[in-house]
């Protein structure tokens, strides 16, 4: 099966899973299913969780998936805290575990998990893995644009000629517009760590902000019918949409790409610690990582045996980037631009 059919498959194969998303409370957690939290794209998961099931026959029928945004995610593990009901936390930001590390959220993984992961995508203690490398990029619809008139970096963006073509994903759920947003208050306000020129550029982003989508499928829609021909996300979820049909061509900014860990943890004093450690061994298994490379455009953060052939499309460069000292101030960040910037361009 090639990689359009296998996305196809995957993304709609949703009612032959054992249970649907939506009917996830219907069921009382215990050990005798698995439970996952996540915020990564149904394309993947469903695909994930299908082969796993195949792979470990003990717990086909019984995995139960919900998907919401990555925000969410962090609230909800949360809000469960004292009971939890989910066992695997998978997909979010460093900003997102490190809170969950900071709330007591969460509980090492097996140390032969663990152990392959280079210490830099590894959070504190250990307690999450950073499975992939998230590449930060600009992606235009090409039947409104031509390669020449789409930004080319960041600071195109807030140019006056692009007033009304942006769509951008409600920033408030989405670990990846946490991400971007907080990577460009950083980048503008270097070398003084002063958040006010940051604050300036996204005002003018803002202005030249058509609307905010409630959702990723909303945005991929709206740009693919050309309400608007620019946007903001991140380059795994964008080829997928291209390769599904969507009118989305990325662009690596010249100036680099801040770079995301996305990451995965196991949820501390879950309902079920052994389909936990099962799961997490599947999904950063070598053989793993490497279908999720080549099939779906991931960039781990483990060593692969070969380089998927995608990635010589593009020249990936890095935004040196300190998501230490973001981490300090995100909330304080994000809490100045929805109160004074958000929606007043």
């Amino acid at each position: 099966m090639n990689r359009r059919a296998w996305l196809k498959a995957a993304s709609g194969g949703l009612l032959s899973l054992p249970l649907a998303a939506c009917g996830l409370d219907l069921m009382a957690s215990s050990g005798d299913s698995l439970t996952i939290y996540t915020c990564r794209p149904e394309a993947i998961s469903e695909g994930v969780i299908a082969a796993f099931e195949r792979s470990h026959p003990r717990w086909r029928g019984k995995v139960r998936l919900l998907t919401m945004g990555a925000q969410d995610v962090v609230a909800r593990v949360g809000a469960e805290a004292a009971r939890p009901q989910a066992d695997v936390w998978w997909g979010g930001t460093q900003q997102q575990f490190e809170q969950g590390v900071a709330d007591q959220l969460l509980t090492p993984a097996p140390r032969d998990v663990i152990e392959p992961v280079p210490a830099e995508y590894r959070g504190a203690d250990d307690l999450w893995l950073g499975e992939m490398r998230v590449v930060q990029v600009i992606f235009y619809n090409p039947e409104m644009l031509t390669p020449e008139q789409a930004p080319a970096d960041w600071d195109d963006l807030v140019s006056p000629d692009y007033r009304g073509d942006i769509l951008i994903r409600d920033v408030a759920s989405s670990g990846t517009m946490r991400g971007i947003y907080c990577a460009m208050i950083w980048r503008v306000g270097q070398p003084g760590d002063d958040p006010g020129p940051g604050y300036e550029w996204l005002r003018r982003l803002d202005a030249n902000t058509k609307a905010y989508t409630a959702n990723p499928t909303d945005l991929y829609l709206r740009v693919h019918r050309q309400e608007a021909a620019i946007s903001l996300w991140n380059l795994q979820d964008t080829l997928i949409q291209r390769e599904l049909g969507m009118s989305m061509t990325p662009v690596i900014p010249a100036s680099g790409a801040p770079m995301l860990a996305d990451g995965v943890g196991k949820i501390r004093n879950g309902p079920n610690s052994e389909g936990a450690d099962d799961f997490l061994r599947f999904l950063m298994s070598a053989e793993t990582q490497q279908g999720l490379a080549d099939d779906f455009f991931q960039y781990p953060t483990v060593d692969l045996v070969r380089t998927p052939s995608w990635l010589e499309e593009f020249d990936v460069r890095e935004m040196p980037v300190d998501w230490t000292e973001i981490n300090r101030h995100q909330e304080e960040w994000f809490t100045y631009w929805a109160e004074h910037i958000q929606g007043r361009g």
